[in-house]
């Protein structure tokens, strides 16, 4: 590696670590370390949002589904169905989230079914999210590993994972925000950047020529077939679903929004983020087509996750090769430990009223970075050697967890069913989309519509089971002695 790439990538991670430095002076208590005081502008959530719903598993995945044998443009109709919900959420969700003072989205639960509903959803959160983080750094490492040549990819993840610990420790959601912003402009930058380089190589019309022969624009496919990932039906639908889940119930985007001071301001950043993610996954389609452009269907790569960090470490100039893998590194410091740590303090852990004051509650919270980050680390050691695409490891994991959690959110939409009911129902839409999952060959897209409607099914089933025997039991004749 040329010492200019290796100064780029030493000054960014120091650039990052330095902006918690400065963030940290802020964290007096937990409301600003989990909230930012509520005083971020809407913009800046805006970016924020497509920083997080981009991060490395799409700049290095979604190239390589397009480059990879049969991968085309059809991907994007999921993009369709993240649009469809962001409407959705803006309408009808954003109002719940600023009513009170929620730390957590998961206290909406609290207040409608009680404290082991919520515990419940908050800890499907957890496990869900600490997977698909651990992903996002096996990633990152791949590249780390593939331009550095001497560093192997459990050291990068580890690297990589301690970075993201200490960034996010010390700064909390205010310092992550803010350079997710400055996050958005290095890795478009570096895309746009690593896609002239691949056009001056292989001719603009070449690449459309060679894409247009081997079917890569292809957009639609109409085929109502559950197997398939990538259809319309999947997408519109699945990806509706999979975003009400993601954008809707997930602490890991709602911390987001509570980091602006009311609804108006919350949805607007999340309807611009819409707009930017159509037009840049697009980008990153159309980048995977040069590189097929560029190296046929035989890269040097053992997965299409490869092929892009094989480009930037072989073909970049020196300078432009430490500025894109400055950006990749930007993509994977979207932390969800500040989300994780909101959601196990105030969710999980039961504090006595004594016990609690902002000292304790801020120590609290930053040990639970901490373990959740190793936790991360864990993750993306355990599957460093697996030859799925990350993307859809990471988004199946999504769905199969956040369908039961969507479910329940839409029970206590209605006035029917109590603890009891949302338990079964949960319990219920669990079982039903693990069995989907590993007993069938459904597509992952389909995974939250089953989780989520199984779990309302079965919750308003079970109220319904439940206030009949309690009629019928109220009803009875008593006996006079």
């Amino acid at each position: 590696m040329h010492v200019i790439d290796a100064a780029i990538i030493v000054a960014y991670l120091a650039a990052v670590i330095a902006s918690g430095l400065i963030f940290a002076r802020r964290q007096k208590d937990t409301t600003r370390y989990f909230t930012a005081g509520h005083q971020v502008p809407w913009w800046a959530i805006a970016a924020s949002i497509v920083a997080t719903e981009t991060s490395t598993i799409t700049f290095i995945s979604v190239p390589g589904i397009a480059w990879a044998e049969g991968g085309d443009f059809r991907f994007l109709q999921l993009v369709f169905g993240y649009v469809i919900a962001r409407v959705i959420i803006s309408a009808v969700f954003m109002p719940w989230y600023f009513r009170g003072e929620l730390v957590t989205v998961y206290e909406l639960l609290q207040t409608r079914f009680g404290a082991p509903v919520k515990a419940l959803a908050a800890s499907l959160f957890v496990v869900m999210r600490t997977i698909a983080d651990g992903v996002r750094l096996l990633l990152t490492a791949f590249v780390i590993a593939a331009v550095l040549k001497s560093a192997g990819i459990s050291t990068s993840i580890i690297v990589l994972g301690m970075v993201m610990i200490l960034f996010t420790l010390i700064g909390g959601i205010e310092a992550v925000v803010w350079i997710e912003v400055v996050q958005l402009a290095i890795y478009i930058g570096g895309a746009i950047a690593v896609a002239v380089i691949l056009i001056q190589d292989v001719g603009l019309a070449n690449a459309i020529s060679a894409g247009a022969a081997h079917q890569k624009f292809r957009l639609f496919d109409f085929s109502f077939d559950l197997t398939k990932t990538f259809t319309f039906w999947a997408g519109v639908i699945g990806g509706t679903f999979l975003t009400l889940s993601t954008h809707g119930t997930d602490q890991y985007m709602v911390q987001r929004y509570l980091c602006t001071d009311r609804p108006r301001s919350a949805a607007k950043a999340l309807l611009a983020s819409g707009a930017v993610v159509l037009v840049q996954f697009a980008g990153f389609l159309f980048i995977g087509v040069l590189l097929f452009a560029f190296y046929g269907n035989h890269a040097p790569v053992s997965a299409p996750d490869q092929v892009f960090p094989h480009f930037i470490a072989n073909h970049l100039p020196p300078g432009l090769s430490g500025l894109v893998v400055a950006a990749i590194l930007a993509a994977a410091m979207s932390s969800s430990l500040s989300a994780i740590a909101a959601t196990v303090v105030s969710d999980l852990l039961v504090i006595p009223s004594e016990a609690r004051n902002p000292r304790r509650a801020m120590r609290i919270s930053r040990l639970i970075v901490v373990l959740a980050g190793v936790a991360q680390i864990g993750v993306g050691l355990a599957l460093q050697h697996t030859q799925r695409s990350a993307l859809s490891t990471a988004l199946s994991v999504a769905s199969l967890i956040n369908g039961p959690i969507l479910g329940v959110f839409f029970l206590g939409a209605t006035k029917r069913g109590g603890t009891s009911a949302a338990l079964t129902g949960m319990l219920a839409g669990l079982a039903a989309v693990l069995s989907v999952a590993f007993l069938t060959r459904v597509a992952w897209p389909w995974y939250t519509v089953i989780g989520s409607l199984t779990t309302f099914a079965a919750g308003m089933i079970a109220a319904w089971i439940w206030t009949r025997k309690s009629d019928s039991s109220s009803s009875s004749p008593r006996v006079v002695t």
